[in-house]
């Protein structure tokens, strides 16, 4: 299983500020499970369909969407960090 989080304006459009999903086979980075919650469309699929304009981290750790993922990692969504 994978825990999933969602922070900031991803969480206000999901509904959720989180959840809990099996790892599908095949699936071996953050972009095949991008994939995997953009093809449930909806609010999933627009937030999905840019992954350029979200940041991740896998196991509290920042990450990039070809970063690798496995059972029980949990990921996290964001959007970009802007300092001034």
């Amino acid at each position: 299983m994978l825990r999933i989080l969602y922070f900031a304006w991803l969480r206000d459009r999901l509904g959720t500020p989180g959840e809990t999903l099996p790892l599908q086979v095949g699936a071996h980075s953050v972009q095949d499970l991008i994939d995997q919650l953009r093809a449930r469309g909806g609010a999933y699929g627009e937030i999905f369909a840019k992954p350029e304009l979200i940041r991740v981290a896998v196991n509290q750790s920042f990450a990039t969407i070809d970063a690798p993922i496995a059972a029980n990692d949990e990921i996290a969504f964001f959007p970009p960090v802007t300092g001034g």
